[in-house]
């Protein structure tokens, strides 16, 4: 059987502008983003890999190259088949104004039926990612390799390899920088597990500095 280490890429500050990202490019890990990313490369250093491969997007592939940084010899192979969902004119919208729109109610409730207007459905998503990723699982027959793509496109894979109906599929919980482990071979697939997040560091908290006490806090750590 083929090992598939489903990685979802770190933090990014797109979210903070309100915005649905997609395929829009300059998304790049921020600083939180880094550690975490540092972190998940930390966990998979003494895990022996054969393969990397990622979405073309800055934001996967900075968090692929964390990766790879720990294990001399491998390149980042990219593969447009990992890449977001194309969400076409909704590409860079603020959400408030998606929110709006007829077409959420049916993203939230009855997916399968979506087709983004001038992008792709969550049915054409799915069945390119599990198309590439069986592609992989015959090239490297009891191997182990690493895959970072896009939250929804992790949840869509593991939904289809769950036995879900697509329907469900935001049921699945898929953080940044976590790893989910599927299991691809001649007989039914194996989903070991899901949303590992273990490895992550908590967000730290900016400092405060008030009054004469703060002042004198801040004069000593620059002294």
């Amino acid at each position: 059987m083929t090992e598939i280490i489903l990685v979802r890429h770190a933090e990014n500050d797109w979210v903070r502008t309100g915005k649905l990202a997609g395929w829009t490019p300059g998304v790049h890990l921020n600083e939180y983003g880094r550690l975490q990313a540092a972190a998940l490369a930390e966990r998979l250093s003494t895990t022996r890999i054969v393969a990397i491969y990622s979405s073309p997007l800055e934001r996967t592939l900075e968090t692929a190259e964390a990766i790879a940084a720990r294990h001399p010899g491998l390149v980042v192979q990219t593969l447009d088949a990992l890449g977001e969902v194309r969400f076409g004119a909704w590409q860079g919208q603020p959400l408030r104004k998606l929110r709006r729109e007829p077409l959420w109610r049916l993203v939230q409730v009855y997916p399968s039926r979506v087709v983004f207007p001038g992008g792709e459905s969550f049915r054409e998503a799915q069945m390119r990612a599990v198309g590439v990723l069986e592609t992989l699982a015959r090239r490297h027959d009891r191997q182990r390799i690493v895959v970072v793509s896009h939250s929804d496109i992790i949840k869509l894979v593991l939904a289809h390899y769950l036995g879900m109906h697509l329907d469900l599929f935001q049921r699945i919980e898929v953080a940044p920088a976590s790893l989910s482990i599927l299991y691809l071979g001649p007989e039914r697939p194996l989903v070991r597990c899901v949303n590992d997040a273990a490895h992550v560091p908590p967000p730290v908290a900016p400092r405060k500095t008030r009054g004469w006490r703060g002042l004198r806090a801040l004069v000593r750590r620059r002294g």
